[in-house]
């Protein structure tokens, strides 16, 4: 065992302390990703879940933009899965999405909160929803 400091977010951060994906798993029938990390927890995370908090810039978006409601990808699948060196995995959606590094720490985020996350966004789609079809009208006197 060894220890290997790692910058992170202007910090240095112990490798020790971070969790670690030992092994994923891909059903592309049920297009479900499960990942196993080396605490011996797991999640199992559906494409659509991953697509939509996809890491990349185009979702989480730019600078201090807010994050994007990414829409319908209730059918998408992973085309690919790449292993990004030891800390990261590519996936290549089968609708083209492939910018986003699915970091360890970041699907430890996701794994702790999934369900507030999974809520959230679809709070943020019925609130689009409800509102596609609406048009502000302003008056002027």
């Amino acid at each position: 065992m060894y220890t290997k400091s790692l910058q992170h977010g202007g910090f240095f951060v112990s490798e020790m302390t971070m969790k670690q994906v030992t092994k994923v798993h891909y059903h592309s029938v049920s297009k479900n990703l499960d990942v196993f990390f080396d605490d011996h927890s797991e999640a199992t995370f559906s494409t659509e879940f991953l697509r939509v908090h996809s890491p990349s810039a185009e979702v989480q978006g730019h600078g201090s933009e807010p994050m994007k409601l990414v829409l319908n990808k209730q059918t998408v699948g992973i085309k690919s899965i790449t292993p990004v060196g030891h800390y990261a995995l590519r996936l290549e959606f089968d609708d083209g999405h492939n910018s986003g590094l699915f970091s360890w720490q970041y699907l430890a985020r996701l794994q702790a909160e999934h369900t507030k996350l999974w809520d959230t966004y679809l709070e943020r789609v019925k609130q689009h929803e409800n509102n596609k079809d609406s048009v502000p009208i302003k008056f002027i006197p």
